[in-house]
């Protein structure tokens, strides 16, 4: 396995710690997509080595870390990494206040994706709050951005 592989491996495996890190009560609703965001950097930056297969490998291992029903993160993620393939060109050149549009816009149809598996098997209807996790995303994607853009360049990762 190449170091590249292994970099990419590690930076979705520090989202999925981050994903799974306790926080207070009050701020569960507002835990960012940390995976998604991370795998989203990968694809729009490396789109010939991570796709939509590596979208549903890691929304089958966040399925079952996070005990959600298993498909449900991997059809996000993989509808989202198929999306961002398609407009990864477009994405990349522009400046980071558009790429964060772009970012909102993907965020949102994994929300809705996640809304639409949980109203089919549970019913439940979430708050408003519940909309504000993709604002949020899109709001640290110019850092995450940068962090990841440097740790690529640091190894070399092509």
């Amino acid at each position: 396995m190449s170091e590249g592989r292994l970099v990419i491996i590690a930076t979705l495996c520090v989202a999925m710690l981050l994903t799974m890190l306790p926080m207070p009560d009050w701020a569960q609703p507002f835990r960012p997509q940390w995976v998604t965001l991370v795998l989203l950097y990968w694809v729009i930056a490396l789109p010939h080595r991570v796709g939509v297969g590596s979208g549903f490998v890691v929304g089958i291992v966040l399925d079952v870390l996070t005990g959600t029903l298993l498909g449900q993160n991997a059809l996000g993620l993989s509808v989202v990494t198929f999306i961002a393939i398609q407009l990864h060109r477009r994405i990349r050149v522009f400046p980071f206040w558009q790429q964060s549009l772009g970012i909102l816009m993907l965020l949102v149809i994994e929300h809705l994706l996640a809304l639409w598996v949980t109203g089919a098997t549970r019913g439940v209807a979430p708050g408003l709050n519940y909309w504000a996790v993709p604002l949020i995303g899109a709001l640290l994607w110019p850092w995450i951005f940068v962090t990841l853009r440097k740790v690529r360049r640091q190894f070399r990762i092509s």
